[in-house]
């Protein structure tokens, strides 16, 4: 009896290490609820739905293409350079950024209108970036749809009421909500990776304090899965003074090239 309890106590310790991956911003070992293969697939499936959700692209190459490389320089500088990110620039009108698992990147046309320089969007995307090198993405897929429901849609042709469509279950990836710890480390994550890739890091600040001045009735912190955004900018202020950056005028902040390359086109587009 005793030999049969410890091994299945030896069984739940190698399970429950098995489902766990080391997280690259704190170096502690976090229950994974979904393998990288796993989101590597969700992400292929779901992502014509979500573009389609989202507007469609913009139908501007040029825009595309500057908003897949300020990205890629981001992504050269993570901890993930050997992930295939996607990004691409939507129609939607709400300001917004989000990402699928796998590295689907999405930026909406209202967010690249209130945004004043490259810096800006390279901090927005930074910050999208740790979230799916930290695998926030895929865990919050499982844990608030359910990974049963995400394959059943894109494997499974059943009629059970459980079983939901790609369409009905990209609608509640777009509004996943992520923990304020998960936002907080891709916050500062995404800070340290906008500085390697030749940043000012207080774009990041001015992104932020963009949306607090566009913000519509927020309810209260604590009844929110986010931190505010006045307590975002207050940490990473003081992240950013803790690190000492170097803020030579190396730092790029690239106000003419986003005007030339993103605003002007969206305000005349052809």
């Amino acid at each position: 009896m005793v030999r049969k309890r410890l091994l299945l106590a030896l069984l739940i310790v190698c399970t429950a290490c098995l489902a766990c991956a080391t997280n690259p911003f704190t170096g502690k070992n976090e229950l994974m609820l979904i393998s990288e293969e796993q989101e590597i697939e969700l992400g292929r499936k779901y992502a014509p739905e979500i573009e389609k959700q989202m507007g469609g692209r913009i139908p501007d190459p040029l825009i595309q293409s500057y908003i897949d490389r300020v990205g890629r320089s981001i992504v050269q500088v993570s901890h993930r350079p050997d992930l295939k990110f996607h990004f691409l620039a939507v129609q939607h009108k709400s300001i917004n950024a989000l990402a699928l698992p796998g590295g689907h990147i999405y930026v909406t046309r209202g967010m690249l209108e209130n945004l004043q320089s490259e810096a800006e969007l390279a901090g927005i995307l930074a910050h999208e970036i740790a979230h799916v090198v930290a695998r926030d993405v895929g865990n919050a897929m499982s844990r608030q749809i359910g990974l049963d429901l995400l394959l059943s849609a894109t494997t499974s042709k059943s009629t059970s009421p459980r079983v939901l469509t790609v369409a009905q279950l990209a609608g509640q990836i777009i509004t996943l909500r992520f923990s304020r710890q998960d936002e907080r480390e891709a916050d500062l994550a995404g800070l340290d990776y906008l500085v390697a890739a030749g940043y000012n890091p207080y774009a990041m600040v001015e992104a932020l304090q963009m949306l607090l001045n566009t913000s519509r009735a927020r309810p209260p912190e604590f009844l929110s899965t986010h931190p505010s955004p006045e307590n975002r900018i207050a940490y990473l202020q003081r992240r950013i003074r803790a690190k000492n950056y170097n803020l030579t005028g190396a730092a790029i902040i690239g106000r003419d090239r986003y005007h030339s390359a993103v605003l002007a086109r969206l305000s005349n587009p052809g």
